[in-house]
């Protein structure tokens, strides 16, 4: 194997002087992090307990970089953080959290804390779509034990669309009703997104 020579901050300084490039948008930071992943910035987080976790690696794409996910902590919760990190910039989440109506305030409290989310579907029994309960819904009801039948936002009321409407069309109803999400269901009424 061929070690390749490689520079840090302190190998380098960079002289302030007249530039060839006539324009910012000239310049490309793109580079290879492997021979199929490529970074707009070319920027890692160290995968250090102290340094990278869900939040950091969130950002870091954001920006272009990358953010590998520290190891220190069980498995279950290196899954977690990925979830996270994977949920967060999705135009369409194609399995979106939900709880039954007969589940609890309490249920939906622990399910947003846990996620990291501010909504979640609400289902019957055979899974069909029947309502959504939002963090304002449940962030100051003082029972707990309310089922989320009684909180919820019942789909009369909710602004819906087919699964497979266009990304534009999908923007013009969120915009138009002032909504934050938009629950994507079958002919049926079955969950296929949002």
């Amino acid at each position: 194997m061929e070690i390749k020579e490689a520079l840090t901050y302190d190998d380098v300084l960079l002289q302030p002087k007249k530039a060839i490039v006539t324009s910012r948008s000239e310049i490309s930071t793109r580079s290879l992090l492997s021979k199929h992943i490529a970074l707009e910035t070319p920027i890692v987080s160290a995968n250090m307990d102290t340094v990278t976790e869900a939040e950091m690696a969130m950002t870091m794409a954001r920006e272009g970089g990358i953010g590998i996910i520290h190891r220190f902590m069980s498995i279950e919760e290196q899954v977690n953080q990925i979830n996270k990190v994977k949920r967060s910039e999705s135009i369409i989440i194609d399995k979106p959290f939900s709880l039954k109506q007969y589940n609890t305030v309490s249920d939906a409290k622990q399910l947003m804390a846990l996620q990291g989310i501010s909504g979640i579907l609400v289902t019957d029994v055979n899974n069909k779509l029947i309502g959504i309960v939002s963090s304002r819904d449940v962030s100051f009801e003082e029972d707990n034990n309310l089922k989320l039948s009684e909180v919820m936002t019942e789909k009369e009321d909710l602004i819906t669309a087919l699964y497979g409407i266009s990304l534009d069309d999908a923007k013009k109803l969120l915009h138009e009703y002032r909504i934050e999400k938009l629950p994507l269901i079958d002919d049926a009424g079955y969950i296929k997104g949002l």
